[in-house]
């Protein structure tokens, strides 16, 4: 049997995604009974040892093998050739998952990245199997596929590690309660019946935290605004911390009626850079604020926080008329990470 990745699963490879959900799915909401695991918070590597090397790989099907070469030499001393693995690379910090760590990898250069393994090596949570012994599983349901995953995974040590996985819903939710202080943002459910493919065929629920924030600018005109810019006071200055989804016309129109002209002395500029509110862009272009008076508002946002902004968008939940911008505190969630 040849120990080569087979023809299809060269890279780039075509991962399986899921869907945003909710609230937990019912126990027929995937074929084959609900399998939940962690959904985890670093980058999702397609890792292949073929019969010569060892490469990762990113989703967008770029390769990460230079970035984490401590998890190529895992690969390469505990994984038989003609493999390929689906699942996250993440560095620990601690006893949280550290995603800026990550991105300092990313944009580390040769002379620099040998110090950065030291001072924080990555490991690697396995929580698919795509290939084995050069052969295409993609095909076979996933609890197959799970069996052939523990089967590979029985003397694992570090930086390889296999994701948990159950079918109790209850501890599903212990877990859902319980993991997000560790930086994991939610759950990601597959069906015990499903094969490998790359489509969003499986289901995601984040976690999600209740906040009050400041709104001091708003997308679009103030009267009918499209999205708010919130702030948070951070090292004593109200700092941009994020962007909230597309608002509907009724809530733009309600958060108008609540909003008037920034006054002289506003500490936000008129415009800011795409990137600064959302790193992952490919649109580097300017972003205009219309700026406002400061208002509070509450909103509903992920686990996912660099430490100065909130990696993915928000949502607004109502505005706090009753209460003053100048007594917002940064959230003691936020606050250790």
């Amino acid at each position: 049997m040849s120990e080569s990745i087979p023809r299809a699963l060269q890279p780039p490879v075509a991962v399986a995604l899921a869907k945003l959900v909710r609230t937990f799915p019912g126990p027929a909401a995937l074929p084959g009974g609900i399998w939940a695991e962690p959904k985890w918070d670093g980058y999702r590597a397609i890792v292949l040892n073929d019969s010569d090397r060892v490469s990762l790989w990113s989703r967008q099907g770029k390769e990460l093998s230079r970035i984490f070469p401590e998890l190529c030499e895992g690969v390469r001393a505990q994984v038989p050739p003609g493999v390929v693995l689906d699942g996250e690379a993440v560095i620990w910090n601690g006893d949280r998952l550290d995603f800026e760590a990550l991105q300092r990898r990313m944009v580390s250069s040769r002379a620099a990245l040998p110090a950065l393994v030291h001072e924080l090596p990555a490991s690697f949570a396995a929580f698919d199997v795509l290939a084995v012994a050069g052969q295409d599983v993609r095909g076979v349901p996933f609890t197959g596929r799970r069996q052939l995953l523990e089967e590979l995974a029985r003397d694992w040590t570090a930086p390889l590690n296999l994701s948990p996985t159950t079918t109790d819903m209850e501890l599903a939710k212990t877990w859902l309660k319980d993991l997000p202080h560790t930086g994991v943002e939610g759950l990601v459910f597959k069906g015990g019946s499903q094969p490998y493919d790359g489509s969003r065929s499986w289901l995601k629920l984040k976690t999600k935290n209740t906040f009050d924030a400041v709104c001091a600018a708003v997308i679009g005109p103030i009267t009918q605004p499209q999205a708010i810019i919130a702030g948070l006071p951070i090292d004593g200055q109200l700092r941009i911390v994020g962007r909230s989804t597309v608002l509907t016309t009724r809530a733009g129109r309600e958060l108008g009626r609540r909003l008037s002209p920034a006054e002289p002395g506003h500490p936000w500029p008129e415009e800011i850079s795409e990137i600064s509110l959302n790193r992952f862009s490919k649109d580097k272009g300017p972003v205009h604020l219309t700026l406002v008076e400061p208002v509070v508002v509450e909103i509903s946002a992920d686990v996912a926080w660099t430490g100065k902004s909130f990696r993915h968008p928000i949502s607004l939940l109502r505005v706090r008329p009753e209460f003053d911008p100048s007594e917002v505190e940064l959230p003691s969630p936020l606050q250790n990470r």
